[in-house]
């Protein structure tokens, strides 16, 4: 419905209706919305309708976020008290000159020092500094079910590192290889390969001048057939795929609505957009409705106008909790306060639902009701670049519109012919049961890991059915000796703390993949057990 605005209040008026999401005129008008809403839902939408209770790999919502507990989170402040009071006495000693290190040498120079004053470089240099070797670690192999870590060793307290020239075998929990396709042998690699030897290892120029090639073309359409959508744009990097592509779609007079743990590269292009922005709680449909109803019936700030459209920005699976969207929900506010959803599927395309198709397949919504689907090859296809599927006229606008396409290089054809060949194992249109194999397999190390976990007392956040196991470590040196404790033990995990969660989340990110057998994930939780234990991590 049309709001009308006066002077003195907002009101609705029921005769309007709603404006498509493109002009067809003009690609300049793109989404122009007259502020519309309704106070109806659609009934009998594909986007509100339960998920299939018959099918053995159906949606379970319930997802686990305790709060920490008191003495954990007591303790977890404390430590990082004592790490900034000691890193502003080592700050001191080095303006003494009583403490040399690369720091102090940076000090002579003026510039440098006016960078380094604020909290971020303090925290890094103070307390990021004395456990970097958790992060960062080269690999030497494809990062399969195991990966070689380069070995290295540092002689100053991890300012720097020296490569021992060794490297060490290790079980991966840390990769984003959900599916499998991270492989240098079989049919994706070979496929690679062919493509390297017919195009070449890059293309040397953006889309729109001559870096569009004939395959390209083959994945665009490949992907829009797999996603269920019109029309699809691949890009070259995935993180530029919100970034840049969202101030493309977004300006001055409209409103970004963002869940509150969006991941970075969303928060890049919302801020760019210059759109208004404002949170809802993670996942919460109560203060994401009271969101809208408030943009609805107050229109903009100071300028009693409408807003120009209303964008939900969400994620498939939250990469950093293991949560997935409520997207039925999602969809249900969309029409009813007659706003547009963009889905980031960077995490959960490939991995989520029967067939791979992402949460639009796992929670039963139509793709029809989801107006920008965005995606990344990174994880699930085991390659780089992502997508944005969306109506003809949108791509359209983008192959036009987007800093993607006009400054960055295409995806070069290896990359791209990688992905065509993992997606059509994917959909099975290589003639064989692999793709389901693949996603039947990833769904059942999630769900057996996630319980195993939980039946040790292990703190554990997330949807059941995520690739993406978070272990709730909170003190930043539990952090580091889970990290290191396990790589002694050929384990290679990922472990998170403050500033990337908050200060008393700090997790270890366990990444799922189809694989993973049996063996190594009942290895995997043998020696974690053991660590939580040492590290008394447990409930």
């Amino acid at each position: 419905m049309r709001i009308i605005i006066s002077a003195c209040s907002v009101v609705r008026d029921p005769r309007a209706t709603p404006k498509p999401l493109l002009q067809q005129s003009s690609w300049s008008s793109l989404w122009h919305l007259e502020a519309e809403t309704s106070e109806a839902m659609s009934n009998g939408s594909a986007g509100s309708r339960p998920p299939d209770m018959t099918n053995p790999g159906r949606p379970r919502a319930q997802e686990s976020f305790p709060e920490p507990p008191l003495m954990k989170a007591v303790f977890t402040h404390l430590s990082y008290g004592i790490l900034i009071l000691l890193g502003h006495v080592c700050d001191f000693l080095r303006k003494l000159g009583m403490k040399r290190d690369p720091y102090t040498e940076a000090l002579k120079n003026e510039d440098l020092f006016k960078m380094n004053l604020d909290f971020e470089m303090f925290f890094t240099r103070n307390i990021y500094r004395r456990i970097r070797d958790c992060w960062n670690r080269p690999i030497a192999s494809a990062p399969g079910a195991y990966t070689d870590l380069v070995d290295r060793v540092s002689d100053d307290c991890n300012w720097t590192f020296r490569y021992t020239g060794t490297k060490t075998n290790c079980l991966n929990l840390g990769s984003y290889n959900y599916l499998g396709f991270a492989e240098n042998t079989g049919p994706c690699a070979d496929a690679a390969y062919q493509s390297t030897l017919d195009y070449g290892a890059g293309t040397c120029s953006p889309a729109r001048e001559l870096g569009t090639l004939d395959v390209h073309k083959k994945l665009e359409a490949l992907v829009a057939r797999f996603v269920g959508k019109p029309a699809a744009l691949v890009f070259g990097m995935g993180f530029a795929t919100n970034s840049m592509n969202i101030p493309a779609l977004m300006g001055k007079g409209d409103l970004l609505i963002s869940d509150q743990l969006n991941h970075a590269s969303l928060v890049t292009g919302a801020k760019l957009s210059g759109a208004t922005v404002r949170v809802f709680k993670h996942n919460n449909m109560k203060s994401l409705e009271n969101v809208l109803r408030r943009a609805v019936t107050e229109g903009q700030p100071r300028r009693l106008r409408a807003w120009r459209k209303i964008l939900i920005v969400v994620e498939g699976v939250y990469s950093m909790e293991g949560s997935v969207c409520k997207l039925a929900e999602i969809v249900r506010l969309k029409k009813k306060y007659k706003a547009y959803v963009y889905l980031d599927e960077a995490h959960s395309i490939g991995a989520m639902g029967p067939t791979g198709r992402g949460v639009s397949e796992y929670w039963g919504v139509d793709p029809a009701d989801i107006d920008i689907m965005m995606g990344t090859f990174t994880k699930s296809f085991g390659a780089a670049g992502g997508y944005i599927a969306a109506n003809q006229d949108v791509i359209n606008y983008l192959r036009g519109a987007s800093h993607s396409t006009t400054y960055a290089a295409s995806v070069p054809a290896p990359v791209a012919q990688q992905i065509i060949t993992s997606m059509t194992i994917i959909m099975g249109d290589d003639g064989t049961k692999e793709g389901e194999k693949r996603v039947a397999q990833l769904l059942d190390n999630s769900r057996y890991f996630r319980q195993r976990l939980t039946e040790m007392n292990f703190i554990v956040y997330g949807n059941e059915d995520s690739p993406v196991v978070p272990i709730l470590l909170y003190e930043p040196g539990k952090v580091t000796s889970f990290s290191r404790e396990l790589l002694k033990k050929k384990i290679a995990v990922v472990v998170v703390g403050f500033p990337a969660t908050s200060i008393v989340e700090a997790r270890a990110r366990i990444c799922l993949s189809a694989s993973h057998t049996r063996d190594m994930l009942d290895y995997a939780l043998k020696e974690i057990n053991e660590v939580g234990d040492l590290l008394l991590l447990k409930k």
